[in-house]
């Protein structure tokens, strides 16, 4: 982000740590961890005894500085707020990893369950820039012997060393010779192939062991995670943890054929086989997408090279990122905006306009490629599980408002008071969100945070 020590900024940090209610100020930062784009809201919370009306305390965001509560914003985006990006990193650490040796209500017998990391790729969409490594020496990135050129006059090849942050990384040899209306396509139908390839998974598991799809639910339960990642070329892959249990999931074990010789190959046998048809219009004829040739399946152990605490922080991390490493945008496209003249990758923006055409056609709209062009065309969630994989995200953050509520009874507008014992009224409107530069950079400092690394608005209280 640009420097933002200007005169405006440190007129603005002079201006809040000079503030009558500086204190009061900075124990909000500090309960919101440093959250880059608090939500401000204004209003009160009155307890009341339930049996004759009694007022027994009220809190009010009137002796609040600006009049105003700031709440963390709870974003998972770590280029929007890298403190609440942090706790949604570490929750879904927890979630994946209780998973794969138990904890947070799931038992460890957890642990023996057979389990597999998965990494499910797209399929090439036309040659790009890579970083091509081998022993640990970086190779040319597309070298060719006998040259040659594509059918717009472009070299085919290319015997430069990419380094790991050269901006090259991703973008086409040739772009016109890029596919890419397959590549948005296939984003947008990415999570249609992950369901398919789920219910096609369990009916091979179920065919390989002589049992109907019914009759297998009866002695088997197959339980993911999934977390989806952007390559620099603008696609998407998905990541998977993919276990085995009993019929009610991780309390149960798994019936004794259920290996994980027996899940890799049932895993092999559905990707290879699944596909789906785009929409057919007068303009885009249909394409069948499919998963890419490369397929990684590595079993998950205690003791072996993939272990629990790996993958765990392996998906964990990816939780927290969308689409920057294309270079696109970090938010969604307005009507105002004008596509050449946005600060973003060529190849971004290419994609983007082709979502922007594609999703103007009628037969295309359920695709809503419009709506997600900043995105590329993927609008799926980012990590999601199946129902028995293990605890849920909205229990961990139940667990931390309650200790946030305990620990912090004043400054987040509650009291320690039990819910069932006590009548609560309340009233919150939203005013505003953000944080201005010179109270970013307080903020920043007070709480030891980074800055986020796209520029934020201007926050407001009013």
């Amino acid at each position: 982000m640009p420097n933002p020590l200007t005169r405006h900024a440190i007129n603005g940090m002079v201006a809040r740590y000079n503030d009558p209610h500086y204190d009061r100020w900075a124990a909000q930062v500090r309960r919101t961890g440093g959250c880059a784009q608090p939500v401000h809201l204004r209003g009160k919370v009155e307890y009341r005894d339930p049996l004759n009306g009694t007022l027994l305390h009220r809190y009010t965001t009137a002796n609040e500085p600006g009049g105003v509560l700031r709440v963390a914003c709870k974003t998972r985006r770590a280029s929007r707020c890298p403190s609440c990006a942090e706790t949604y990193r570490a929750n879904t650490y927890q979630l994946i990893r209780a998973g794969l040796i138990g904890g947070k209500g799931v038992p460890t017998e957890v642990a023996e369950h057979p389990a597999v990391f998965l990494t499910l790729t797209a399929p090439s969409f036309g040659a790009v820039h890579s970083l091509c490594m081998k022993s640990g020496q970086v190779l040319r990135c597309r070298p060719r012997r006998k040259g040659g050129t594509c059918p717009h006059g472009r070299s085919v090849a290319c015997n430069e060393r990419h380094s790991a942050d050269d901006p090259q990384l991703g973008e086409p040899i040739c772009p016109d010779c890029y596919d890419h209306t397959g590549s948005v396509l296939f984003n947008a139908l990415a999570p249609e192939l992950w369901r398919r390839f789920t219910i096609r998974l369990r009916r091979v598991l179920a065919r390989n062991c002589g049992l109907s799809v019914k009759e297998l639910g009866q002695v088997l339960k197959v339980s993911f995670a999934k977390v989806a990642e952007y390559q620099r070329r603008g696609v998407v892959h998905f990541h998977a943890i993919i276990r085995l249990d009993g019929p009610n999931g991780p309390t149960t074990q798994p019936p004794g054929w259920a290996t994980l010789d027996h899940l890799a190959s049932a895993i092999t046998e559905a990707a290879r086989h699944i596909t789906v048809a785009t929409p057919d219009a007068a303009e885009q004829p249909s394409i069948t997408l499919a998963w890419g040739t490369e397929l990684d399946i590595r079993p998950i152990t205690a003791s072996g090279d993939l272990t629990e605490q790996a993958v765990a922080g392996y998906v964990a991390k990816y939780a927290t990122k969308a689409a920057e490493c294309v270079g696109t945008l970090d938010r969604r496209l307005r009507p105002t905006d004008d596509l050449d003249q946005l600060d973003i990758r060529p190849h971004a923006r290419r994609l983007i306009a082709e979502c922007l055409r594609l999703g103007a056609l009628p037969e295309l709209e359920g695709l809503r490629l419009t709506a997600w062009a900043h995105m590329l065309g993927f609008r799926g969630h980012f990590s999601t599980k199946s129902r028995a994989y293990s605890t849920t995200l909205a229990t961990l953050r139940a667990a931390r408002a309650e200790y946030q509520r305990t620990e912090h009874p004043v400054t987040t507008g509650r009291l320690p008071f039990e819910d069932d014992t006590v009548l609560v009224t309340s009233h919150w409107a939203y005013v505003g969100q953000g944080l201005t530069t010179g109270e970013a950079l307080l903020a920043a400092a007070i709480t030891a945070t980074r800055l986020p690394t796209t520029g934020q608005p201007e926050g407001h209280a009013a």
